[in-house]
């Protein structure tokens, strides 16, 4: 019987996800290239990386490495030559969680490599910044569970910008340092455990929690400095119950996604 295929760890999902020949009208054959294959291309060509240093980043072996760049080159090559659609799609693959000492580039690279591009816009000096834990744009309840942050930049009590941030995969061990990569100030959120408030601390970001509702209501009330918020806000699911002594959010398996077969 086989082994199974180890899962190839990468550092955070391509944002752009297809490439189209300019001024094609007909529809032309699609290469799909596999995200670990765009892991090995990011890696060895525009980070630099030797095959050896790709291999310990994505906890595969330098021959597998090999065998995964070789076939990403040739369809490059094919797309490029041939003027054919790139897609980006599937493979075996987990993302990083930014949570391991052994990250190609280290938690804090890790995540500055991961959202840098997704949420670049540098913050005023006078400016503060605001995430709020974010579904359907109501505040999420539970933030170790968040999968998307609104971003706020506010500035002499008045709301300048905002914009919604996946967290990609990132699991609660790993959103404190999603926040402190977007350069926020303060987190305003609904259900925290101990220890994501104990990270957000040391992170410096201020949590107002224990707060529903709208988000952007939330904010405008922040702003206003009329925010209402529970000091001693502990973890819940969703306002239906409350755990155990001693329970955290962080103790649930929520970990970055996978998508190994």
């Amino acid at each position: 019987m086989p082994r199974p295929r180890k899962c190839r760890k990468v550092c955070y999902f391509p944002q752009t996800l297809e490439f189209v020949p300019v001024g094609e009208e007909q529809e032309r054959e699609v290469v799909i290239l596999s995200v670990d294959e765009y892991e090995t291309i990011r890696l060895i060509d525009k980070e630099g990386f030797s095959q050896e240093q790709c291999g310990e980043s994505m906890k595969i072996a330098r021959t597998t490495v090999q065998q995964i760049y070789t076939s990403a080159r040739k369809k490059l090559a094919r797309v490029l030559v041939d003027g054919l659609t790139l897609r980006i799609e599937g493979g075996d693959y987990a993302l990083c969680d930014g949570q391991e000492e052994s990250c190609g580039f280290g938690r804090d690279q890790c995540f500055k490599q991961k959202f840098s591009q997704i949420f670049q816009k540098p913050k005023g000096e006078f400016m503060m910044r605001v995430a709020v834990t974010y579904e359907n744009g109501e505040i999420f309840q539970h933030f170790g569970h968040t999968e998307q942050f609104k971003v706020y930049d506010v500035e002499d009590g008045k709301i300048i910008s905002s914009e919604v941030v996946d967290t990609n995969g990132s699991g609660h061990g790993a959103l404190a340092g999603v926040l402190q990569a977007l350069d926020v100030d303060v987190l305003i959120c609904g259900g925290i455990g101990g220890g994501a408030q104990s990270a957000l601390a040391a992170a410096g970001i201020k949590l107002y929690g224990g707060v529903s509702g709208q988000a952007d209501q939330a904010v405008e009330a922040f702003a206003a400095g009329k925010l209402d918020y529970d000091p001693n806000v502990h973890c819940g699911h969703h306002g239906e119950h409350h755990h155990g002594e001693g329970h955290q959010c962080g103790e649930h398996g929520c970990g970055g996604e996978h998508h190994c077969h």
